[in-house]
């Protein structure tokens, strides 16, 4: 869906323009789109490091697949480990360790048999979701910024064309089009920020909080079981957090 939100609002503005009895090629224009967006690209480059700028790059397939977390999966993942760790021991849970698939649920998994106090696990996985959060914060505040960017190289640009349209006041034939031509950068600059940039940096926030959400579940599962509480108190816990989903 996210990728056809940006689809249909292109397509809306396109079919506005026709209506009103403009042509879409009438917004084309390449040296347009070179100063805003590759303008844009260049400060988010001086803002930035490069590895947080390939790291967003990358994340941009969350558009089309975004991470598959499954609550109630987990929550029954979860309530099982509780059930054989009661039964059997902590050490039991040992034969688990390597079948999960989600590393930080197996991390934790292996500090719990591994003896790490409740206390010390707390903090140890409280700070994993941290640092991560802070580091998938960055590419929100990559899409942010070229948000910010490209509205202002849009009319960086349309002041070039300007300038260069003032070149054809002998030439009268040739000042519209010229005119017109400088407020496509206009229209790149502003559309770029509000149809793209923006919303993906709003999206990258829902899936950031939908991620932390998860681990925080987790957390509190892991507490559950290296407390010794019972899988009824377990799944209680739980609960709070599947409820909100």
């Amino acid at each position: 869906m996210n990728l056809l939100g940006i689809l249909v609002a292109i397509g809306f503005i396109i079919g506005a323009n026709i209506l009103e009895g403009g042509h879409p090629s009438a917004m084309l224009n390449l040296p347009a789109f070179l100063i805003v967006i590759g303008g844009a690209i260049g400060a988010v480059m001086v803002q930035f490091p490069i590895k947080v700028l390939l790291v967003s790059l990358k994340q941009f397939g969350w558009l089309i697949s975004p991470p598959k977390l499954d609550l109630h999966a987990q929550s029954e993942l979860l309530e099982g480990m509780s059930t054989t760790a009661r039964q059997q021991g902590l050490l039991a849970l040992e034969n688990q360790v390597a079948q999960i698939g989600d590393a930080f649920t197996r991390n934790g998994l292996q500090m719990i048999v591994d003896g790490v106090d409740k206390e010390q696990l707390h903090q140890l996985l409280e700070n994993e979701i941290e640092i991560e959060q802070h580091e998938l914060e960055q590419s929100v505040k990559v899409f942010e910024a070229l948000g910010g960017y490209t509205p202002t190289m849009g009319i960086l640009g349309a002041v070039l064309g300007l300038i260069h349209a003032m070149g054809l006041l002998d030439r009268p034939e040739m000042l519209g089009p010229a005119i017109a031509v400088a407020f496509v950068a206009t229209i790149y600059g502003v559309g770029s920020a509000n149809i793209l940039f923006l919303p993906v940096a709003n999206r990258y926030k829902a899936i950031n909080h939908d991620i932390a959400h998860f681990k925080l579940m987790v957390l509190e599962g892991l507490l559950s079981i290296a407390s010794g509480e019972n899988t009824m108190q377990l799944k209680r816990r739980l609960q709070v957090y599947i409820g909100e989903e």
